[in-house]
């Protein structure tokens, strides 16, 4: 049973890195997280290796000099608003305090979540696709299903990243301590570290975000921005920004997170659903000796989800790569070991153990989860929030971690309809965790964790068993869920691993130590 923590609230709001605690009545189902001072503020951080936005392709004005009448008068305000809060303004810079990457990941896996419902069929049996451009009609748009999710949150991180190296240049480049440095009477609500203040991380990091989130969930645009006016406002409460520092990060949040755009509505995403496509695709499979290739196993027949998916953009390496790391084919119907898997799948049918189950379901990230991609993003944000990472090295390791995932689900996707491998589900095999519509080998579940496990084990190689297990039971959970072969998981861990050695690779050359 999950225990249940007592959300803390700010009791006192003149305390430099130590914070007084109070409890209120509110409960979550996990330990609350908070703020602190960062192990280290990596002053470096300007120097390391981006994705698509280096600082040099950005600018930002000099700020105000802290003598001047400007400052001062932004000063008095914010003095005057943090100077005594509401219970609900205390509980808001206690959220956000937690870090500004660590929310809006969070807030992102929400949101996949509450979007992750595959469209219903229409009295004609017909499955409509949802629609960009009204995205509140039903079905709504997005479907996020695991590689939409796993785009979005490569697409989220690297805005992320990107922007916050370019924010560590212009901080260390001006200069400007924090309000309460400059003034020993402003009430700070959370630690004050080291680090220059203009432009505000937070800020940066919120801008940023809400780009993206808003591209890729249209309808939720009210909800984001009432998220990142919230976020904004914790700053100014907290005692930890002025104005200006906030005003020059959401312009350099906006300035990175544009080039972010401009490449996810090039990456291929818009065709990846092309449906006329798989027949081309089964017809190949069969000439590569397929004998019996898949078919939905729903009534009325389901389109193939995403077929065209492993054609999308890759992070990490090229198109040239991905062919290398396709593994060969499944074991086909009616060959000795197809039959051996089969036998297994049929044995645990029948005899189901309780641990077997509570492993399929705890793993099963289905309709109504933030998918395994983002299960995986939630344990690697917890990692960097528990190694009291700095903002730009919690966005580097999600950044590492989430583009790894989507070029895991590219490969994966690619290998699915490469081979159109059928599931167990075609000879009579009933799942206890639902019905994928698309082809089973390799098994997404498995290339998802392997990839995930990589990175997290590079970055914390302390943590490395754990990480490891974590994505192996990950992987035999889809078999003791009845939804894959054996093959599908033992292949899709390897490739998922081999996936994620490049993003590995990518970290160890990007100048930040790690």
């Amino acid at each position: 049973m999950k225990s249940v923590h007592k959300l803390l609230l700010i009791g006192g709001l003149t305390f430099g890195a130590s914070l007084s605690l109070i409890s209120c009545d509110k409960t979550i189902e996990e330990a609350q997280r908070v703020a602190y001072s960062p192990a280290s503020v990596d002053d470096k951080a300007s120097t390391w290796k981006t994705y698509l936005s280096a600082p040099t392709d950005v600018t930002l004005a000099a700020p105000e000099a802290t003598t001047s009448a400007a400052y001062t008068t932004e000063l008095t305000n914010l003095k005057s608003v943090s100077n005594s809060l509401t219970q609900q303004q205390q509980e808001a810079v206690v959220y956000w305090g937690a870090g500004a990457v660590y929310r809006w990941n969070e807030i992102a896996r929400e949101l996949a979540a509450r979007y992750n419902l595959a469209p219903a069929s229409t009295a004609a049996g017909v499955y409509p696709v949802p629609n960009a451009a009204d995205p509140t009609a039903d079905p709504k748009f997005p479907f996020a299903n695991p590689p939409y999710t796993a785009r979005m949150l490569a697409s989220l991180s690297v805005a992320q990243y990107d922007a916050l190296v370019a924010a560590w240049s212009f901080k260390y480049k001006f200069k400007r301590p924090a309000p309460s440095k400059v003034d020993a009477t402003v009430k700070v609500a959370l630690p004050v570290s080291a680090l220059p203040t203009y432009p505000s991380e937070d800020a940066v990091v919120a801008t940023a975000s809400a780009v993206i989130l808003k591209a890729m969930f249209p309808g939720e645009v009210a909800f984001i921005d009432a998220k990142v006016a919230e976020h904004r406002a914790s700053r100014l409460w907290g005692g930890m920004n002025v104005e200006s520092d906030l005003l020059a990060g959401a312009d350099l949040g906006n300035q990175v997170a544009a080039k972010v755009m401009a490449r996810a509505k090039a990456d291929g995403m818009s065709a990846a659903n092309n449906q006329t496509l798989t027949a081309g695709m089964i017809t190949a499979a069969k000439e590569r000796g397929q004998t019996e290739v898949w078919v939905s196993q729903e009534s009325p027949l389901r389109p193939p989800m995403l077929p065209n998916y492993g054609a999308v953009q890759l992070w990490n390496f090229d198109r040239a790569t991905l062919a290398k790391l396709r593994p060969g084919p499944a074991p086909l119907p009616g060959s000795d070991q197809f039959k051996k898997e089969l036998a297994e799948l049929q044995n645990i049918n029948k005899n189901q153990t309780r641990e077997q189950a509570r492993i399929a379901n705890y793993w099963a990230d289905g309709a109504g989860s933030y998918t395994p991609p983002g299960h995986w993003m939630r344990t690697a944000a917890n990692a960097a929030h528990e190694a009291r990472y700095s903002e730009v090295r919690m966005a580097r390791t999600l950044a590492l971690v989430a583009t790894a995932l989507q070029d895991a689900g590219v490969c994966c996707w690619e290998t699915k309809y490469y081979y159109y491998t059928p599931r167990p589900q075609q000879f009579g095999v009933k799942t206890s965790v639902g019905l994928p519509n698309f082809p089973s080998y390799t098994s997404g579940h498995s290339t998802f964790s392997g990839a995930a496990a990589a990175v997290l084990s590079s970055i914390f190689p302390e943590r490395t068993d754990e990480f490891m297990a974590k994505a192996a039971e990950a992987s035999v959970s889809r078999i003791y869920g009845m939804i894959h072969f054996r093959s599908d998981c033992e292949v899709g861990l390897v490739c998922g691993k081999n996936i994620g050695s490049y993003a590995v690779a990518r970290g160890k050359a990007d100048g930040s130590g790690l």
